[in-house]
């Protein structure tokens, strides 16, 4: 008989670690998770739907923003974000990545770096989930690489005016405000766009074979003249973007192992029910080891999330520390959704079961917010001392 599931997917207790609010904000979510997203996200994916009706609950939550303070954000510390994008992730990798692009990006940018006026204008109507955001860097010949962005933003009398083009922006469609970077002939800036401005236009990017219950959209910025209060008064050169780039990163070392553990799960249900040559799958060495393999990474993935989390919270958390959690977490948890496929034989290539799904999901959220091979670099430079980029 299978042990319960937190004894099944929590072998060394790392329950013991977190406070009782952490666990009951945990629980909240998982909850949520369970009965408004998973007995319906294998018809959003295969429609390719994003399921916006699932906003106003997450805001009823606090899930929007919910590691910023003020403005009707929640406060939440690094850790319970961590804990929240976890069981989203759980669901699908499209909805926690909506609360990252909301909260992580594009609040985080007008949080840290925005005027009053565009702190009070946006952040409330953003946090009860009444506007939607989207954050504007990435290029279509310009993703590892921001510095090369050709997007400008130019002056003109008391107005800038932007023109240019970006690609692969999550809920750029569906938002009322774009934080949009562009070069200036004093370096990058950030600009608050609402999207109703002239010019502004976001088309959703189609037969995606990853992440299809979520909105990723080219967008083109065609003479877009905005004020000059839209500019991001504290945001200068690309620390600014990188700076919003590593909130969403540090939910994605929680996110990806959320999307791990429902895979172990599903086929660790899988191994105790199916029976060939006489006993449960689940009986054999092989399947075992398998289980086994896939176990041990989750729990290592928990314990380096938490510690950085704690990091976090005490304000002790280093850029390469960030990416030793994407690069490993996004590495391993890719590798146990495919192993958990592979255990679920030809049932594992449908929509009945969760592991492939999650792991044609994890190849975007590997690749976004930088790639394995960036992460490595940034890493190499922290070990070395010698930047490697070019």
């Amino acid at each position: 008989m299978r042990p319960p599931f937190s004894e099944a997917a929590d072998l060394i207790d790392v329950d013991s670690l977190l406070s009782q609010a952490e666990r009951d904000l945990r629980s909240s979510v998982r909850d949520f998770v369970d009965t408004e997203i998973k007995p319906h996200i294998a018809g959003w994916y295969d429609a390719a739907e994003f399921p916006r009706s699932l906003i106003p609950q997450m805001a009823e939550l606090g899930l929007l923003g919910m590691h910023l303070n003020g403005y009707g954000c929640a406060g939440r510390s690094a850790v319970e974000y961590g804990l929240a994008a976890l069981e989203l992730e759980a669901g699908d990798s499209g909805i926690r990545t909506f609360i990252s692009v909301q909260g992580s990006l594009s609040m985080s940018a007008i949080h840290k770096f925005g005027s009053e006026e565009q702190k009070q204008e946006w952040l409330p109507l953003m946090a009860a989930g009444t506007a939607v955001g989207c954050f504007g860097l990435t290029e279509p010949t310009s993703g590892s690489d921001p510095g090369s962005m050709t997007t400008f933003a130019a002056r003109d009398g008391d107005d800038w005016v932007l023109n240019g083009s970006k690609r692969w922006i999550g809920l750029a469609s569906i938002a009322s405000v774009a934080i949009i970077w562009a070069m200036t002939d004093d370096g990058v800036r950030g600009f608050v766009v609402p999207t109703s401005t002239p010019g502004f236009e976001a088309t959703a990017i189609t037969q995606k074979l990853s992440m299809r219950a979520s909105i990723q959209c080219d967008v083109e910025l065609t003479d877009v003249r905005l004020p000059a209060a839209a500019m991001l008064p504290d945001a200068r050169g690309l620390r600014a973007p990188f700076e919003c780039l590593n909130e969403a990163r540090y939910g994605i070392i929680w996110g990806v192992m959320g999307a791990a553990r429902d895979s172990y799960l599903a086929a660790l249900d899988y191994a105790a029910q199916r029976v060939p040559f006489g006993k449960p799958l689940a009986a054999y060495q092989l399947t075992q080891e398998k289980l086994v393999n896939m176990a041990l990474e989750i729990n290592k993935g928990m314990l380096l999330a938490l510690h950085l989390g704690r990091l976090k919270d005490a304000g002790k958390l280093q850029p390469h520390q960030i990416s030793v959690g994407k690069l490993n977490n996004c590495r391993e948890a890719i590798t146990v959704c495919r192993e958990a496929r592979s255990m679920l034989g030809g049932n594992g290539i449908t929509l009945d079961y969760s592991p492939l799904r999650h792991a044609n999901n994890l190849e975007s959220v590997r690749t976004y917010e930088g790639t394995d091979e960036v992460h490595t670099l940034i890493i190499g430079n922290h070990v070395t001392g010698i930047a490697a980029f070019r």
